[in-house]
């Protein structure tokens, strides 16, 4: 496990990004759009570069053989662009160049986020798949506290410094996972490249089964649900409950903390118990959780029920990835990671833009209402999937 532990810095330098992106580019448009709905529509760009790009490469990683490995080129083209259109984001003097900014990190960081993520059940057991996603997603989690807690304090200072040390932690995370993750050698069954074969689009095809369908709707609505929350959030503290930016931001940082405490502790349940099962708790809790925010107007309460619900995200966001793998072959990995992708992406690419839609309709009291009602839908999808993972680990 301790290859999983360093992997982790892959998800420790994407999870500060997108939190550092989520919570303070909605402030950067806001200065210029004034409907919530189009904030929303631009918070969406990376989405569109997801569900595009994310499940093409994935695809290409599993076939893809240098003697850097299959996965690590991904890494090594995209996170150097990712940092430095990152760091250029706070210094744009317009709409058009904070467009073109955002595009460019985005696309930059579509390039490596499915092959990093492919990279730990490559180097995996299946037994301990569960764990191991419990273990990244920590680390995942602890790059979401030190965005929103010190991010605050350095937008406070000025607005480009979050981004600046952003860019910093990726390029220094992408330096120790070079030395310490060697493909050729840690990867379990690695395949030369004489001896690869090349997936038809037909065997792509039939990963998409009954169960995976399933699962992928169910996927659909819990993300559109947490990504339309956590897109919209700073704006909803902001208007809704009268929070400075830096209030509004440092409250996500409580989700987080628990998101952290929870996520190894939810993989060794999802090993235990079953992943379908754990997940349920999560979903059936965020209903309750997001329900009651709606009619919380306090501070204090806010970030108590926020800490419940990261919990609750540790149940499904650590065994739903694993979950979506199992139910297929060893060979399909990475074109897994990318249906996976295709779901969450999808999500929320729509969420933003219609929670921001029903935000101009009605207030921001609407916000987390829609989000609960999300997780109804992706409890009732649940329930129809037959968790036949075993059998398939099994016969793989």
């Amino acid at each position: 496990m301790k290859k999983t532990w360093l992997l982790g810095l892959g998800f420790f330098s994407i999870s500060i990004t997108w939190a550092l992106y989520n919570a303070f580019v909605p402030l950067f448009l806001e200065k210029f759009l004034t409907s919530t709905a189009l904030i929303g529509f631009m918070m969406t760009i990376d989405n569109y570069f997801a569900i595009i790009l994310q499940p093409l490469i994935g695809r290409k990683s599993d076939r893809t053989r240098t003697r850097f490995g299959k996965r690590m080129p991904f890494l090594l083209i995209g996170m150097p662009l990712a940092a430095l259109f990152g760091a250029l984001i706070p210094w744009h003097n317009g709409l058009l160049l904070l467009i073109i900014f955002m595009v460019l990190m985005n696309l930059s960081m579509s390039l490596y986020r499915s092959p990093t993520v492919a990279l730990m059940p490559d180097i995996t057991i299946p037994s301990k798949r569960t764990q191991a996603n419990g273990i990244i997603n920590f680390m995942g989690g602890l790059g979401s506290i030190l965005a929103f807690g010190g991010g605050a304090i350095l937008y406070d200072k000025h607005i480009s410094l979050p981004f600046l040390a952003s860019a910093i932690i990726t390029l220094i995370c992408l330096f120790v996972l070079l030395k310490v993750i060697k493909e050729q050698r840690d990867v379990i069954n690695y395949t030369p490249a004489e001896e690869a074969k090349q997936p038809s689009f037909g065997s792509y095809k039939r990963e998409w089964t009954r169960p995976t369908l399933f699962l992928l709707g169910a996927i659909f609505f819990w993300f559109f649900s947490y990504q339309g929350v956590e897109a919209l959030f700073t704006l909803y503290g902001k208007n809704q409950l009268g929070l400075t930016d830096s209030e509004a931001t440092f409250s996500l940082a409580f989700f987080s903390v628990a998101f952290v405490a929870a996520a190894i502790p939810s993989g060794l349940l999802g090993n235990r118990f079953g992943k379908k099962p754990i997940i349920m708790i999560g979903v059936c809790g965020l209903i309750i959780v997001f329900g009651l925010i709606s009619l919380i107007d306090s501070l204090l309460l806010l970030r108590i029920m926020l800490l419940i619900g990261g919990i609750f995200w540790a149940c499904i966001n650590i065994n739903s990835y694993p979950f979506v793998v199992s139910l297929g072959k060893e060979s399909s990995i990475g074109a897994r990671t990318g249906i996976y992708y295709i779901a969450s992406s999808l999500a929320a690419i729509l969420s933003p833009v219609l929670m921001g839609l029903m935000i101009d309709w009605f207030s921001y009291a609407a916000l987390f209402i829609i989000a609960s009602c999300g997780m109804v839908i992706a409890l009732l999808l649940l329930l129809k999937v037959k968790d036949n993972s075993a059998a398939v680990t099994n016969a793989a």
